[in-house]
């Protein structure tokens, strides 16, 4: 079993920064990826972006692309998602997930919510304009 625990979010103004980490605890050496999602009151889950964590390939929304950096901390089993030039319509809770495949960040699929086993329980990030 993995346990993930997602610290960071907060409040902030369009075009402010903010660095979301996903702490992991348990079978960690099971990680092979992890990957955020966000989920806006109304709306569906979505993917953020995506990592592998052994090879480092990385995916990211069309809507974050350039703006949201995604990247792992394998001696401290930590994921990180730095997030600049944020918009309101990042307003969201913020999910980290981990999975024991990678398969689907080298097929595309990286965004499908039941492609990854354990979740965290969100943390809320609130751009106000």
């Amino acid at each position: 079993q993995v346990q993930l625990v997602e610290s960071g979010g907060d409040s902030v103004q369009t075009g402010g920064s903010l660095t979301l980490s996903c702490a992991a605890s348990g079978s960690t050496l099971s990680i092979r990826s992890v990957g955020w999602f966000r989920q806006a009151p109304g709306k569906q889950r979505e993917g953020v972006a995506a990592i592998a964590t052994y090879g480092g390939r990385t995916n990211y929304a069309d809507s974050v692309q350039g703006r949201f950096t995604i990247s792992q901390d394998n001696a401290k089993n930590t994921n990180y998602l730095i997030m600049n030039s944020l918009k309101p319509d990042d307003t969201a809770t913020y999910y980290c997930a981990a999975a024991q495949r990678s398969w689907m960040i080298y097929d595309g699929n990286w965004y499908d919510v039941g492609s990854y086993e354990y979740w965290g329980q969100g943390t809320q990030v609130t751009v106000s304009s």
